[in-house]
């Protein structure tokens, strides 16, 4: 058996026993690779011709409620026979009752891909790459439509006032690891509290959608493999997701908002006013107030990776440099976004394509 995860396999062998298949056979397991498990660890798990994923929090978590996996247990639960696509959650082990001395949850393999980097065929062709933008905003819109309440996901959060406590909410776990003044957050922080749209009818959210939160399906390029990492989940304000994937999107001729490409050949891929545009014709939401929410998601973004600024500045300066550039980046262009200095290059109303 592999000693390479950091954990005492033959202790998950016995733990899982006879609920998985292959009991008998020795179970391998193995750390998964680049652009995978950015904020929590995930493994390959083979017994015998069976595979699974483990996934479990890393060893620093960045914000309070980051890396639950009871959370992730309960929505995956609850996303079996919706049209969302996800993986089969299989078993959830507890830092009481399982060999990691942590949470950990194991779930089904999924036939798919992270959509990042350079992307492999089909998606080399610009109209792949089309229906991929595509995708992205259509499993959203399947999201926001899930009926949560009849799902069993009434306590998950509070979405009574969930977009009047983001800005104070982020400020304050700020405060627990501020180590410098970083520029323009503290106007940018007063134009969200001042400029906040009307409340959105609450639904289940991911929390951190983008195309490394996702899995592209390899033959059916119209549709998501699954959309996974949901341990950030919560019931709150649905256009919060829209606007974190199209803060980060970036239309022909701009520089990425994070300072680092997702999908590096941009060719075919739609622009953030098609995308909108999609998302409005799946859904029926009202997006005249999609720069706050760009701005906002972004804000927190810059929040969350300002920890690891602190974090390392005494261990690794030139990282905790490298992060603290990206943060700066991300508050400058959330003010872009609030400023309508980053506008869509297309109207909504008018995107070419929004059905695909």
């Amino acid at each position: 058996m592999h000693s390479e995860p950091g954990f005492d396999v033959a202790a998950l062998d016995e733990w899982i026993g006879d609920r998985l298949p292959g009991q008998g056979s020795p179970l391998q397991a193995t750390r998964m690779g680049q652009f995978t498990g950015e904020a929590n660890a995930l493994y390959w798990l083979r017994r015998g011709r069976h595979v699974w994923v483990l996934r479990r929090p890393p060893a620093v978590i960045n914000a309070p409620g980051a890396s639950d996996m009871k959370r992730e247990w309960r929505i995956l639960t609850a996303l079996d026979s919706s049209p969302v696509p996800h993986p089969a959650p299989l078993l959830l082990g507890s830092t009481n009752d399982g060999p990691l001395g942590m949470p950990f949850l194991i779930m089904a393999r999924v036939d798919g891909f992270t959509p990042v980097g350079q992307l492999p065929a089909p998606y080399d062709t610009a109209q792949a790459r089309r229906d991929l933008g595509f995708a992205l905003v259509d499993a959203l819109a399947e999201l926001a439509a899930v009926p949560w309440q009849a799902r069993g996901l009434d306590g998950l959060g509070r979405p009574a006032g969930f977009l009047d406590r983001q800005v104070s909410r982020w400020l304050g776990q700020l405060d627990r690891y501020r180590t410098r003044d970083i520029p323009e957050l503290g106007w940018l922080a007063g134009w969200l509290e001042t400029n906040r749209p009307p409340r959105s009818k609450p639904a289940l959210m991911h929390g951190d959608y983008s195309p490394y939160n996702v899995m592209a399906a390899p033959h059916d390029t119209t549709r998501l493999a699954a959309v996974v990492d949901w341990d950030t989940g919560t019931i709150g304000d649905p256009l919060l997701d829209i606007g974190h994937l199209l803060a980060r999107w970036t239309d022909p001729g701009e520089e990425p908002a994070i300072g680092v490409w997702d999908i590096t050949t941009r060719d075919g891929l739609p622009t953030r006013a098609e995308l909108a545009a999609r998302y409005t014709e799946r859904t029926g939401a009202d997006l005249s107030a999609l720069s706050y929410y760009q701005a906002l998601a972004l804000f927190k973004l810059a929040i969350i990776l300002e920890g690891a600024v602190a974090r390392w500045r005494g261990t690794a300066p030139q990282d905790a440099a490298a992060r603290a550039a990206m943060v700066d980046r991300l508050i400058h262009y959330a003010g872009l976004y609030a400023r309508g200095e980053r506008a869509d290059r297309t109207r909504a109303g008018h995107a070419r394509g929004a059905q695909a």
